[in-house]
């Protein structure tokens, strides 16, 4: 784990990832800075050592590199540029990184603001869940300028097992809406195998265990396969998450002329699931649109 003695980084929005994300960077030496929107996580972390700031104005002026993890887009402009929010804090050399998954447009738009008051903006969503988080095994991919992402390396290097400069500042929003429609998309092809091996009178545990180390094995095969077949659904990562991020590939294709039907067809699903009262399951949870009982 790299040493960050000396660094000031702020950490805004410490939900089911972020928490540990903090708690790393904090373990790895940095003095932490910490906001979130809900109280309690605050103070079991500030009863750690971080340090607690009342607003997103007060993180900025207190750290030199702000990450922020929070749930969608109005979230991150919320913080960015609502009332006491991080560009009201910001001076020359200072770093935004927002490792949340936040509509392209937006992400562009809000990294002019960050730059016309002298700091650099890096779009860095992550792959990898709560595991990930805590582990600091997340997979990083990250759009900026190469300068301001070598600059935050050490930040990077505690956090994740790999980290990836995809291009300018949008481009790693781009790698994730394109992760997250290959999770989604795999998450419903492994829920409607193991429903039909189900169904068709086979054991869905045996199955899986019969096509892992074949061309249909997968990450998603390995651990929300195993999730559906111990119909356990404690989130690593909520369906209304997976649900909003489709959302956002969907309407980035549409904005460029493209129609992504296996996708459409995908958030359509987490739709049903969600207004059936499942939203805030883990998002392996989708079995439950194509089979009711589980």
């Amino acid at each position: 784990m790299a040493h960050l003695d000396g660094w000031k980084v702020g950490f805004i929005g410490l939900g089911l990832m972020g928490k540990h994300m903090a708690r790393n960077l904090y373990a790895a030496g940095a003095y932490v800075v910490i906001h979130n929107r809900s109280p309690a996580i605050i103070d079991e972390l500030a009863a750690e050592g971080m340090t607690p700031a009342t607003s997103p104005l007060d993180v900025a002026k207190r750290s030199s590199v702000i990450l922020l993890m929070l749930t969608n887009t109005p979230a991150v402009e919320s913080v960015l540029s609502g009332i006491d929010g991080l560009l009201g804090g910001l001076t020359d050399g200072d770093i935004v990184i927002d490792m949340s998954t936040t509509k392209v447009p937006t992400t562009r738009e809000l990294a002019a603001a960050v730059r016309a008051k002298g700091a650099e903006y890096i779009d860095a969503p992550v792959s990898g869940g709560t595991t990930g988080a805590k582990a600091g095994t997340l997979t990083i991919m990250a759009g900026g300028t190469a300068t301001a992402i070598e600059c935050v390396e050490p930040i990077f290097d505690v956090l994740s097992s790999k980290l990836t400069h995809v291009g300018d500042v949008g481009s790693g929003q781009i790698a994730k809406a394109a992760n997250q429609m290959i999770v989604g998309l795999n998450i419903g092809a492994v829920a409607e195998a193991l429903t039909l091996a189900k169904k068709a009178g086979a054991d869905p545990a045996l199955v899986r265990q019969a096509i892992q180390g074949g061309f249909a094995d997968s990450k998603i095969l390995d651990v929300h396969g195993q999730r559906m077949i111990d119909d356990s659904f404690v989130a690593g990562a909520h369906s209304t998450t997976q649900r909003k991020d489709m959302d956002q590939a969907i309407e980035l294709a549409l904005s460029l002329g493209l129609n992504l039907p296996a996708t459409t067809m995908n958030r359509d699903l987490y739709d049903q699931m969600i207004e059936a009262g499942h939203g805030n399951l883990d998002h392996a949870a989708l079995i439950k649109a194509i089979d009711p009982d589980e």
